[in-house]
């Protein structure tokens, strides 16, 4: 059903304030059109403009349209861009057939009322990893078919541990976690960096801290919450971190890991192919929760959507096209190149067969959580935005862990209300 003209302008807010946070889009958009018979044109939105019609993925759009019987005509736009045209173009009523969003956007385009029902549709969604799928989730009903998903997790230098007789194995919670950084600066090396820009992407890279704590995002003053944001502020305090993880996005942090100085780094599975050139040793764990275990990760990646058309014959064809783009044959070949964990068991075991890097992150991912689920859905950004103010107040020092989360809570609390 139609929205009306105000709720997707609001919309168009609210995607704004969602940039993504992986390593897959830039630039703007680009063209490229599969070659297909006469069962007519099909439009397709993605935020890849990486990857032009001769990439790996370039080929299998086309290739899944020419199966459909139809020439698939494909856009590709960056993350925040794709998803303000997609608002703009339903109110136009000329929304693309078939479109692949970043996962926090979905709840946003549902509301507004611009997406079908993967139910609605015929496509199966059984075997995708549950939690994978949740981000795309609203009110129990899925609306898209993820593509794979990325995540955080911390990359270790080997040299720098080994000199500071620190073992990665036995890291496995704050506290054990934070004395190896203490060691790492002892043996004159830097400690750890991050991300804390005020943008999605500090909340991002704050969201494993701040759930490892079992922190509640409609609680963010809670003493759980609270704990999080000191531990960043006594590694920053401490020396362990550099105080330019105010300004750091997550390119900026790898590129001080990559320097080969910095024993830590939280970052994500795209940054595999870079960590393989850095000419130094490196291993991968997860990011341990407060008193132990993996905590719970944010995921990164996208879905495959069907927008609302006014012609409800097309979507037959535009289900073929889905279906085709995330079957076992094609999810290995599209995650291998996008460096994406597969959202199905069977393919995640595939990968780890053949990369048996992406062990920890297949770990990761089964510990990762929606940025929307648990029914946040549109309310996340108004959410995440005082949860990134809070953290710059803090670990600049303008103000105390406690009130810049009192701050931040009061603030989220009108804009959920």
């Amino acid at each position: 059903m139609r929205k009306s003209r105000r709720t997707l302008l609001a919309a168009l807010a609210t995607v704004g304030a969602l940039t993504s946070v992986a390593a897959c889009g830039g630039g703007s958009g680009s063209s490229a059109s599969g070659s297909g018979s006469a069962g007519g044109s099909y439009t397709f939105w993605d935020p890849y403009p990486q990857f032009d019609a001769s990439s790996a993925w370039g080929k299998l759009v086309t290739k899944c349209g020419k199966d459909a019987g139809v020439t698939v005509k494909r856009t590709a736009y960056d993350t925040t861009d794709l998803g303000n045209k997609a608002l703009l173009a339903a109110q136009q009523g000329n929304a693309p057939d078939v479109m692949l969003v970043d996962n926090p956007v979905v709840s946003t385009l549902v509301e507004a009322g611009i997406l079908n029902k993967t139910s609605d549709l015929g496509l199966d969604t059984t075997a995708i990893q549950k939690n994978i799928l949740g981000a795309g989730e609203i009110d129990g009903a899925s609306y898209g078919v993820p593509i794979g998903a990325n995540t955080l997790a911390l990359y270790y230098n080997k040299k720098i541990l080994s000199a500071a007789h620190v073992d990665p194995a036995a890291i496995k919670d704050w506290a054990s976690l934070t004395a190896a950084l203490k060691k790492v600066k002892a043996a004159g090396k830097k400690g750890i960096t991050f991300s804390a820009i005020n943008t999605e992407e500090g909340s991002f890279q704050f969201l494993p801290w701040f759930w490892g704590a079992g922190g509640d995002l409609t609680k963010l003053n809670s003493a759980k919450g609270v704990a999080a944001l000191s531990l960043w502020k006594q590694w920053v305090d401490s020396g362990y971190a550099p105080k330019d993880v105010l300004q750091n996005t997550q390119t900026t942090s790898w590129q001080e890991f990559a320097t080969g100085d910095y024993a830590f780094s939280e970052n994500g599975t795209w940054q595999l192919g870079n960590a393989d050139k850095a000419g130094f040793g490196y291993g991968v764990i997860n990011i341990p929760g407060q008193n132990g275990g993996s905590a719970p990760v944010p995921t990164g990646g996208e879905f495959v959507t069907v927008p609302v058309q006014k012609d409800t014959s097309r979507y037959d064809v535009s289900k073929k096209i889905v279906t085709c783009l995330t079957s076992s044959a094609n999810l290995l070949s599209t995650d291998t190149t996008l460096t994406y964990v597969a959202p199905t068991a069977t393919v995640q075991a595939e990968q780890v067969k053949a990369n048996s890097e992406l062990k920890p992150w297949v770990g990761a991912v089964a510990a990762a959580r929606g940025r929307t689920s648990g029914g946040l859905g549109t309310k996340y950004p108004t959410i995440s935005q005082p949860m990134w103010n809070a953290v710059q107040a803090a670990l600049s020092g303008g103000k105390s862990p406690q009130a810049a989360l009192d701050a931040a809570q009061t603030a989220a609390g009108k804009g959920t209300s």
